[in-house]
């Protein structure tokens, strides 16, 4: 499991015993909840819980062995919303100019992709990630931010490493160090495809 897979099959049980409401509440409607980029006890795995509101976020662990429905990011690419918000015309209108990349949906478009509750509103950013096993050349990166910035909302896309994943708006930058986002944390890096020292 990845961070950013969406994961079904955690019950209210499984949740810190001083877990607020609003997330009881969202496991208990049957909620997926979304892989971390965080170490797990063995047998586990990092996963948040959102809730309506943007800072209904809860770190928790889920027990791998109740895991019954995974969707990735990747696997919500095609899917359609019957809903008319910027996010979900700005990942329409990208679809065919990342026909040829491995990418998928994340953050609130993915969640409510692959789960049908409403996570979007008007103002809502569209996340993407970009697999990216081999590096990404800093001008291939600025031609795709390009591409990006012509979306009608603003898009945030991270490229994912095979040692974690760091912002294209920060690789395309020309920033001799970016931050790369891994299970351990953040590390300030030269070559987010170079293992950490």
């Amino acid at each position: 499991m990845n961070a950013h897979d969406l994961l079904w099959g955690m019950t209210p049980a499984h949740l810190p015993a001083d877990a607020p409401t609003w997330a009881v509440e969202a496991i208990g409607a049957g909620q997926p909840v979304v892989v971390r980029r965080a170490i797990a006890e063995p047998g586990y795995v990092a996963v948040g819980v959102r809730g309506r509101l943007r800072e209904q976020r809860l770190a928790a662990q889920m027990p791998v062995s109740a895991v019954q429905r995974r969707v990735t990011p990747e696997a919500l690419r095609g899917v359609v919303s019957p809903r008319d918000l910027p996010a979900l015309r700005a990942l329409a209108a990208l679809r065919p100019m990342l026909a040829q990349e491995t990418w998928g949906v994340t953050g609130s478009a993915g969640f409510e992709l692959a789960s049908g509750v409403e996570a979007l509103h008007e103002q809502s950013d569209l996340d993407l990630i970009l697999r990216t096993p081999e590096p990404l050349a800093r001008g291939d990166a600025e031609d795709l931010l390009a591409i990006l910035e012509t979306a009608e909302c603003p898009v945030d896309l991270q490229l994912q490493t095979p040692f974690g994943a760091v912002a294209l708006r920060e690789w395309a930058s020309g920033s001799r160090r970016v931050l790369l986002k891994t299970a351990s944390g953040a590390h300030l890096v030269l070559d987010p495809w170079q293992a950490l020292a």
